[in-house]
């Protein structure tokens, strides 16, 4: 659409926006003055759903006034809580119910996916990443790698941007994967990388891959909630992801797995296993059942029993993304970002590209909500010039500025009131 710089439009925006009353379900962090704090930082610890207070102090009730009975006679049964993440979970993620499991932490659920997936031979042993991979994704993915007895120098192959950009090309990545076709046994990718908010073309990866016989694997911690996803059509093999970002689930929350049918209906692959992993019907035999029997299922990698506090206010934020609508969340977010470009680069004396370089892909389709800005000149001082003017984003270092205008609960006119800081 047209864009105008002026405040007015902004208003405009906003006041056609029909996802605005999303934003009245959300505490929002204010300053001392008591007005909100413009706050793009959904990116690193999304906002506190105002239903979620409610929930949590309904199990602390139940915990108080049932105890141990709580888990099959609370409000929403303790032994059972986990099922009702798996519906909201898996729509947002474009996946079947049985290839979604809510459980333990990202990192953690990698190193079980891995455990599965991961099986290095003589002849095909590597990992495909992109690179920068968030930092916690490089960490297991090389002690994967040693923990076979693998040198990471020889068995970690890093997909990166040509000299001159900021984000790595599909063809890169495709490129590799022929290349090295032979020796890849898995390929993980961002679905959004932390660092750029590039989106990656994960349906092309993934069949470039699977053409070869390669696993897939995909790291949705800034994807889940931010962009439409096909998990289960795009035939990768297995995905994991945090809550706290986009999912607005607090800090420290319950993650989430997705493996595919294929595989989740398969009971004789190997995996870690634990008590909540087990059949159901004989988890209570206790050690009359000596033998672990996986559930047909995703829950067949689950390990222990639900974190009951930790996905209690997941629960309130998926109610809201249900009413929402990821499509509609979506056509507003390319908006929002599609905005702050505009204001950000309409410097009629184009001094902005002297002082800071939008490194996010220009095209709306090739990003998440996720602008990052890389400021040319004392850029620890400009953010922190952004803090003292309320606005809460964050630095990553050397030089880069992460703004992330979140749909369900960002305005218009705030990405107006940014703009205009920073400029």
């Amino acid at each position: 659409m047209q864009f105008s710089d002026n405040e007015v439009f902004a208003k405009q925006l906003d006041a056609q926006d029909s996802l605005h009353v999303s934003r009245e379900k959300f505490h929002l962090p204010a300053n001392r003055s008591g007005e909100p704090l413009i706050y793009f930082a959904g990116n690193s610890l999304g906002l506190m759903p105002k239903a979620a207070k409610q929930i949590v102090e309904q199990e602390l009730e139940d915990w108080a006034k049932l105890g141990v009975d709580a888990h099959l006679k609370a409000k929403t049964s303790w032994y059972s809580y986990h099922e009702t993440l798996r519906g909201p979970a898996a729509r947002l993620v474009g996946a079947q119910p049985i290839e979604v499991i809510c459980m333990n932490s990202l990192t953690v659920n990698l190193h079980l996916m891995m455990a599965t997936f991961y099986h290095p031979t003589k002849s095909r042993f590597k990992i495909l990443m992109e690179d920068p991979a968030f930092p916690s994704d490089t960490y297991a993915i090389k002690t994967q790698i040693i923990h076979h007895g693998l040198d990471p120098k020889d068995a970690l192959i890093l997909a990166r941007p040509r000299s001159g950009e900021f984000t790595v090309r599909t063809e890169e990545i495709l490129d590799l994967m022929e290349k090295h076709a032979d020796e890849l046994a898995v390929v993980l990718i961002g679905g959004v990388n932390f660092f750029t908010g590039q989106l990656f073309d994960i349906p092309t990866i993934t069949a470039a891959a699977r053409k070869h016989g390669i696993t897939v694997g995909v790291d949705l911690a800034h994807a889940i909630g931010n962009v439409p996803l096909s998990l289960h059509d795009w035939n990768i093999d297995f995905a994991v992801w945090c809550s706290y970002k986009y999912l607005n689930a607090g800090p420290g929350a319950v993650a989430g797995a997705f493996v595919h049918e294929r595989h989740a209906t398969n009971t004789n692959l190997p995996r870690l296993a634990g008590w909540f992993g087990n059949d159901p019907n004989t988890r209570f035999r206790m050690h009359l059942e000596p033998e672990f029997i996986p559930v047909p299922s995703a829950d067949g990698w689950q390990i222990s029993n639900p974190p009951i506090l930790s996905m209690a206010p997941l629960r309130a934020s998926l109610a809201i993304f249900e009413e929402a609508g990821m499509d509609a969340l979506r056509q507003k977010s390319i908006k929002l970002t599609n905005y702050l470009q505009f204001l950000l680069e309409s410097e009629p004396d184009g001094q902005s590209k002297k002082q800071y370089t939008i490194i996010t892909p220009r095209q709306a389709d090739q990003r998440g909500c996720q602008l990052s800005i890389l400021v040319r000149e004392h850029p620890k001082e400009l953010f922190s010039k952004l803090e003292a003017a309320d606005v809460k984003c964050d630095f990553r270092e050397p030089n880069v500025i992460r703004v992330a205008p979140t749909p369900l609960y960002n305005t218009f006119h705030e990405v107006w009131r940014f703009a205009n800081l920073l400029r």
